[in-house]
């Protein structure tokens, strides 16, 4: 048993570093990713290579396709709308069943996340914005008790962290997120619970609208500007 558990451990760590370098942005959307450079430059063979693409296909990441293999994922709307939709469904879902249940120590952690966000916007450390904003949700919904819906909604901050990172790399941006999170937070332990819901759901909608304004194809008027 021990060879298959060290094999899948091993995916998961290629897994984890192909992860890092597409959310930092060193492999770019479109880039392929072959899985015999891959395998020399982890020094492995190729079936965890081949492992960690499918569970990156998975997550959104990767895009595998016939003929061309594994590419990095680009940032398709369609594909945003449906994170973004599925997000707006059950991230209210899990914060109205875990709210209530929220002790002191519990708001203690995500005041410690939310102020830990503030320190990597001012540092400009990108590589974490994404992280700690996803752990700073997830944590005001642990106490929800829905074991299927937290592990989908995972799966979607995951999703998001590359969206995340474009849609904040502005300032504006940085310190709307910022002031929201705190309106979020002061809701949640003030118990108002179906007002922290309902601005939650503004709060991912805003992120929506923003990706659809910095990656929305520029007309063809305003293409023909650009050119002169």
């Amino acid at each position: 048993m021990s060879a298959p558990i060290a094999h899948r451990t091993l995916s998961s760590a290629i897994a984890e570093q192909l992860r890092r370098s597409i959310l930092g942005g060193q492999r770019a959307a479109g880039t392929q990713l072959r899985q015999d450079a891959l395998a020399a430059e982890f020094g492995v063979s190729r079936i965890p290579v081949r492992e960690a693409l499918f569970q990156l296909e998975a997550e959104g990441l990767v895009r595998i396709e016939p003929h061309k293999g594994a590419l990095v994922a680009g940032f398709a709307l369609a594909e945003i709308d449906d994170v973004f939709d599925l997000r707006v469904l059950l991230e209210p879902r899990l914060l109205a069943a875990s709210a209530p249940r929220l002790t002191a120590a519990d708001f203690a952690e995500i005041e410690r996340l939310d102020a830990a966000f503030a320190e990597a916007i001012a540092r400009q450390d990108v590589a974490r914005w994404g992280e700690l904003n996803a752990l700073l949700h997830e944590s005001l919904y642990r106490h929800a008790g829905l074991p299927r819906t937290q592990a989908i909604v995972a799966t979607l901050l995951q999703s998001s962290d590359r969206y995340t990172r474009v849609q904040m790399n502005r300032s504006a941006a940085l310190v709307r997120a910022q002031r929201e999170h705190h309106k979020l937070i002061a809701l949640a332990r003030a118990g108002r619970i179906d007002e922290a819901c309902t601005y939650l759901r503004a709060h991912i909608e805003a992120v929506r609208q923003d990706l659809h304004k910095l990656l929305a194809p520029a007309p063809p008027s305003a293409r023909k500007q650009a050119r002169r």
